[in-house]
C-alpha cells in the first residue's frame, strides 16, 4: 500500500510537470506568410496615409522656399494647418461621432462631404497664404493640393478611386520637382502604397493605378507649372 501510494504521488507530480511544460511551450505564435504580409500592408498604409504625406510635404517645400529652418517650419505649420492637420481633425470626430465608418473613409458614399470639407480648409489656408506674401514654391504646393483633392473628389463620388496612391504619386512629383529627378526614386513607395491598398483588400488594382495616375497629372503637373 504504501509503495502503491508513493507510485500515485509520483504520477501526479509528473503530470503536474508535464502540465507546467506545455504552458510554457508557445501556443499559436507563429503565423502565416499571409498574416505577415498582411500586417505589413497595415503599416505602410498607416505610415504612408495621405494625413502624413500631405501634412509632411509642406514642411518640407516650406524649409527648402524659404532657405531658412525656422521661418521655413512656421510656413509649413501654416500651409499643412489648413491643409491637413484640420480637415482629418474633422474626419476624426467624424469617425469618433459615427458619421463615418474609419478615418480612411472606407466607404464611396460617405467620402464627398468630408473631402468638400478639406477642400474649403485648403481654400482658407491658401488665401492665407497669399495674405502674407507665403513663398511661391509653397503657394503652388498649397494650389497643386487643392487641384489634386478636387479631382479626387469629383472621381469619387461616382467611383472609389485610391486617395492613398494619389497622395503618394502626387508627393512623388512634388519631390522630384523640388529636388531633382533622383527623387523620382521614391516611387518605390508608390508602389509599396498601392500594394498594401490591393492587400487589404480596400482598393482594386484599378482603382490603385487610377489614383496614381491622378496624383501625377493633377499635383504632380501643378506644382510643376506654378512655382
Amino acid at each position: 500500500m504504501e509503495e502503491s501510494g508513493r507510485g500515485r504521488c509520483r504520477r501526479r507530480a509528473e503530470r503536474g510537470t508535464a502540465g507546467t511544460t506545455s504552458y510554457a511551450e508557445p501556443i499559436g505564435t507563429e503565423q502565416s506568410p499571409a498574416d505577415t504580409s498582411r500586417r505589413v500592408a497595415r503599416l505602410l498604409t498607416e505610415v504612408l496615409a495621405p494625413s502624413v504625406l500631405a501634412g509632411a510635404l509642406p514642411f518640407v517645400i516650406a524649409v527648402h522656399a524659404a532657405g531658412a529652418l525656422w521661418t521655413g517650419l512656421a510656413w509649413g505649420l501654416l500651409a499643412s494647418a489648413f491643409s491637413t492637420l484640420i480637415p482629418y481633425s474633422m474626419i476624426w470626430w467624424g469617425v469618433r461621432k459615427g458619421h463615418l465608418s474609419d478615418r480612411h473613409i472606407g466607404r464611396r458614399e460617405q467620402r464627398t462631404k468630408p473631402l468638400v470639407r478639406g477642400l474649403a480648409c485648403v481654400l482658407i489656408g491658401l488665401a492665407l497664404l497669399l495674405v502674407l506674401h507665403a513663398p511661391r514654391e509653397l503657394v503652388a504646393l498649397v494650389v497643386a493640393h487643392f487641384l489634386g483633392g478636387l479631382a479626387a473628389t469629383v472621381v469619387n463620388h461616382f467611383w472609389k478611386l485610391s486617395v492613398h496612391a494619389a497622395v503618394a504619386s502626387g508627393t512623388m512629383m512634388v519631390l522630384a520637382v523640388a529636388f531633382g529627378p533622383a527623387l523620382l526614386a521614391t516611387a518605390v513607395l508608390v508602389v509599396a502604397v498601392g500594394w498594401s491598398r490591393v492587400r487589404l483588400r480596400d482598393h482594386t488594382t484599378a482603382q490603385v493605378v487610377a489614383g496614381t495616375i491622378l496624383g501625377v497629372l493633377t499635383t504632380g503637373l501643378a506644382f510643376a507649372l506654378l512655382r
